[in-house]
């Protein structure tokens, strides 16, 4: 059953379509030195900050459904904001919770997870019935980013296993550089270590298995490279990889050979005992996938539930317990098992504007398009009606983004003036990906080059929307670029590495958004100062102000003010 929105009757109709920005990973720096954003000639987007209404809004912690605002946002949950207009509690927030509840260990999920491995019973008063062949496997991002997954959450449930009397754990790493500093790998690896050594002992034995950088193995997402996930199978099921005594003697062997190597970018490591490695994943064992966010985990999951697989030689598919942390699709329950329920969202801007009979279109590169599809609409696969949807997908480069910092902005921008000149749509969203996918690779040079790019397209949409009559919202989904350098938290000084050269930072910003209003046909149906202290959930109600309906009930308010 549709539902529809109820018209404005004080809206002045525009005759182009709104247009709706998403510049990923642009936000507000806080520091002068690291701020590529401040440091990019970006004479278009600062000029239409400079003569058009604007405002900052909050991308990060609680105003996107995070536990608290020392967790930064990320571009899931900032489209799930920005497309359903609320905040509902994230990912991190409800993995917390089921933990604290307990509510996670009393579930069908992790009950058929020890059962698996032959425990007769719970607790670890009474240990027989296990095979010590069998083991718990965790394979998951390594870090307390807490944007794809925490290692708090990792370390409750090996707590847990010893608890029910699991006597084998086994844990396949993959190394972040990303969410946190780029070569902090050991600053969790060694207690980690000793965390899981404290448990082993008396029947007890739980170790770090296997393990590379979350960019070069399993993360993979949108079928961008499925070879990452290739090479991670081979590592974490099949114990194929380059093999060394411990993660440790790992890590410090790949920075011995490139000592500026980012962790996100460590090549696979299998550790071995006595020639042979510990962890391969065999029948009769368990395995979950502990990243709470999906897109990086649909493929891996695939890799094991799916009978028809073709997207590499799996060799062997081991018969196993698999859960994910959360189900990562929500319309084809993917995967058959999972921990916590994810959110549930409901009522999004684009399943209203459908069933208002709006033609729309969501397009972006490969590395944002589930973003403008579907984490805009509330984690849904699909369209809500295919007459008056059009998603576009533009193939991204395969290549490290440093080397194409521009990525597809041109590409994207010519699609877009298309779709703008062709007067089918009324509502456009987009997103550049550039500030975030860039930023990431902590190179600065390229980041600012990013932008530029990004600046200049910028340019071109301005001239199209002008020329068509219609409205173009600049914002973005959080900051990133804006906060490249590492700094000091007490001083705020710049950390420098031995060579002298600031520490890049790789993760997202705490920083706000932009949102600017380029409205060349403007009748004063609002005022010119927008409201001031919202989060980006509220770009929902103000795209749809703009397409001349009043927003739906406990929406969050829009930025629009109405006029005097």
């Amino acid at each position: 059953m549709s539902i529809s929105l109820k018209k404005n009757s004080a809206w002045h109709a525009r005759r182009g379509p709104v247009v709706l920005v998403i510049m990923d990973g642009v936000g507000y720096g806080k520091f002068a030195s690291g701020d590529a954003v401040a440091d990019a000639d970006m004479r278009h987007f600062r000029g239409m900050e400079a003569s058009c209404p604007s405002t900052r809004l909050k991308a990060h912690g609680k105003a996107v459904g995070l536990p608290s605002d020392d967790d930064m946002g990320n571009s899931e949950v900032g489209h799930n904001a920005i497309g359903c207009g609320r905040v509902f509690a994230q990912g991190a927030k409800l993995v917390s919770a089921s933990i604290q509840t307990g509510a996670m260990f009393s579930g069908a999920t992790w009950k058929a997870l020890v059962a698996k491995l032959g425990v007769a019973k719970l607790g670890v008063a009474k240990l027989g019935g296990q095979d010590s062949a069998n083991a718990l496997h965790f394979i998951g991002l390594f870090s307390d980013g807490n944007v794809h997954s925490h290692i708090d959450h990792l370390k409750a449930m090996i707590t847990r296993a010893k608890a029910d009397g699991v006597r084998k754990v086994r844990v396949h790493v993959l190394l972040d550089g990303r969410d946190v500093g780029e070569q902090s790998a050991l600053e969790y690896l060694e207690p980690f270590e000793a965390f899981l050594a404290g448990l082993s002992g008396g029947g007890f034995d739980y170790r770090v298995a296997s393990g590379g950088g979350r960019q070069y193995m399993t993360m993979d997402r949108y079928g961008a490279d499925w070879s990452m996930v290739e090479r991670g199978w081979k590592a974490h099921v099949l114990g194929v990889g380059a093999r060394f005594k411990s993660a440790k003697e790992a890590i410090l062997h790949y920075r011995q050979e490139k000592p500026s190597l980012i962790d996100q970018d460590m090549r696979e490591f299998v550790v071995e005992e006595d020639g042979k490695p510990i962890g391969e994943i065999r029948d009769g064992d368990s395995v979950v996938y502990f990243n709470f966010r999906g897109d990086r985990a649909l493929e891996m999951t695939a890799a094991f539930e799916d009978d028809d697989f073709d997207h590499f030689d799996r060799v062997r598919r081991p018969k196993v317990m698999y859960a994910g942390m959360m189900e990562y699709d929500g319309d084809l329950h993917v995967p058959s098992a999972y921990l916590v329920s994810p959110p549930s969202i409901d009522r999004t801007a684009g399943e209203y504007l459908a069933g208002s009979g709006v033609p729309m279109l969501a397009i972006s590169e490969t590395q944002k398009f589930g973003h403008v599809t579907y984490f805009y609409n509330g984690n849904r696969q699909g369209k809500f009606d295919d007459t008056l949807e059009d998603y576009v997908e533009i193939k991204s480069d395969l290549v490290p983004f440093e080397q194409r910092p521009w990525m597809k902005t041109a590409e994207i921008t010519d699609a877009v003036i298309a779709a703008i000149e062709s007067g089918k749509y009324r509502f456009i969203r987009l997103n550049y990906p550039n500030g975030d996918m860039v930023g990431h690779t902590g190179v600065y040079q390229a980041v600012v080059c990013s932008l530029e790019a990004m600046d200049l397209q910028l340019g071109r949409l301005k001239l199209a929307v002008k020329k068509a009559g219609g409205i173009l919202l600049l914002s973005a989904d959080h900051g990133n670029s804006d906060d490249m350098y590492e700094h000091d938290k007490k001083t705020g000084d710049v950390t420098v590495k031995p060579d002298g050269e600031p520490r890049a930072k790789t993760s997202h910003s705490l920083n706000p958004v932009p949102c600017v209003v380029y409205d060349p046909e403007y009748a004063g149906e609002y005022r010119p100062e927008l409201r001031e202290g919202l989060g980006i959930s509220s770009l929902a109600a103000t795209c749809i102000e703009m397409l001349g309906f009043e927003a739906p009930e406990g929406y969050d308010p829009s930025v629009l003010q109405p006029a005097r």
